[in-house]
C-alpha cells in the first residue's frame, strides 16, 4: 500500500473567479492536500458548504482545476483525462438514474460509454446485481424501485468497469438507517476484499467507524487527517462529533448522529 492511488495537490478553487480578479471569487477549497490508497475506506467529513462536493466535482473533472494537482495512479488528470475517468466509479449526490428504463438498461448503457460489449455488459451487469441482492429487480424500472434499491443499482453501475477507485458523495442521504447501514457495509467489504480505494464523502457521523481514515473539511480547508480514532486519541476527545466542533468552532448539529 505505498502508491497513492488518488493524490490531492494543493487543491485551490474559488467561484465567480474572473481573470481580472483571479483572487475576487469565493473561495471552495485552499491548499487540499490527501493521499487515498488501495483497499482503503476515508471518510471525508463535513457539513454543508465545506467543500465536499467542490472537491468531488474536481475529481470527476465536471469543473476544471484551477490551481493544484489531482494524480490518478501517480499520473497527472492533466495528462491523462480518460485514462483516470476510466479509474473511477462515481455515485453523485443526486440520482443520475434514467427512471422510465429497467435496472439492466441503465447499467447496459453505461457500460456501453465504458466500451464493453453487450455480452460483457449484461454478464457485468448480473454479477454487480446480485452482490447487492438486486438480481430479480434487473427487468423493473427505476421509477418503481425504492430509494435504497437506486442507491444499490448505481453502486452496481459504478462497479461495472472494475474501477479501482470508488468516490460516493453523500451516497446515503435521505435513506434510512437500515439501508444506509447495509449500503455502508457492502462499500467496506469492496476495500476489504477487492481492494478498491472508496473515498466516502458524508455528514453523517454514525457512518465513521473507529478504525477509518477520517478527512474533516470546513470551509475548504482540511482541518485534521489520521484514523478517527488516533485523532479522538489526539485531541482528548471522546466522540468525533465533538472533535469536530471543536476544529470547526460549529454547532456539532451541523453535523447528523
Amino acid at each position: 500500500m505505498n502508491t497513492a492511488i488518488l493524490s490531492g495537490r494543493e487543491l485551490n478553487y474559488q467561484y465567480n473567479r474572473s481573470q481580472r480578479q483571479p483572487e475576487g471569487g469565493k473561495a471552495a477549497l485552499a491548499n487540499l492536500s490527501f493521499d487515498l490508497f488501495p483497499g482503503q475506506f476515508l471518510a471525508l467529513l463535513g457539513p454543508n458548504g465545506a467543500g465536499k462536493s467542490t472537491l468531488f466535482a474536481l475529481l470527476t473533472q465536471l469543473l476544471r482545476l484551477q490551481q493544484g494537482d489531482i494524480l490518478v495512479d501517480g499520473t497527472s488528470i492533466r495528462q491523462a483525462r480518460s485514462a483516470a475517468l476510466k479509474s473511477m466509479g462515481v455515485v453523485f449526490q443526486q440520482s443520475t438514474l434514467d427512471p422510465d428504463l429497467t435496472v439492466i438498461q441503465n447499467l447496459n448503457y453505461y457500460a456501453a460509454l465504458h466500451g464493453m460489449s453487450s455480452r460483457e455488459a449484461r454478464a457485468r451487469s448480473l454479477v454487480e446485481l446480485e452482490r447487492l441482492q438486486l438480481g430479480d429487480a434487473a427487468g423493473k424500472k427505476i421509477r418503481h424501485l425504492n430509494g435504497g434499491h437506486q442507491r444499490r443499482v448505481e453502486i452496481a453501475r459504478a462497479l461495472l468497469h472494475r474501477p479501482r477507485l470508488l468516490l460516493l458523495d453523500e451516497a446515503t442521504a435521505g435513506l434510512d438507517l437500515e439501508t444506509r447501514a447495509n449500503i455502508n457495509r457492502h462499500v467496506r467489504d469492496l476495500c476489504q476484499q477487492q481492494g478498491i480505494a472508496v473515498l466516502w464523502a458524508t455528514h453523517l457521523i454514525d457512518e465513521v467507524e473507529a478504525a477509518d481514515q477520517v478527512m474533516i473539511l470546513h470551509r475548504g480547508n482540511k482541518l485534521a487527517q489520521n484514523r478517527c480514532e488516533e485523532l479522538l486519541l489526539e485531541h482528548h476527545c471522546d466522540r468525533l462529533i465533538d472533535l469536530f466542533g471543536r476544529l470547526t468552532g460549529t454547532q456539532t448539529g451541523e453535523l447528523t448522529t
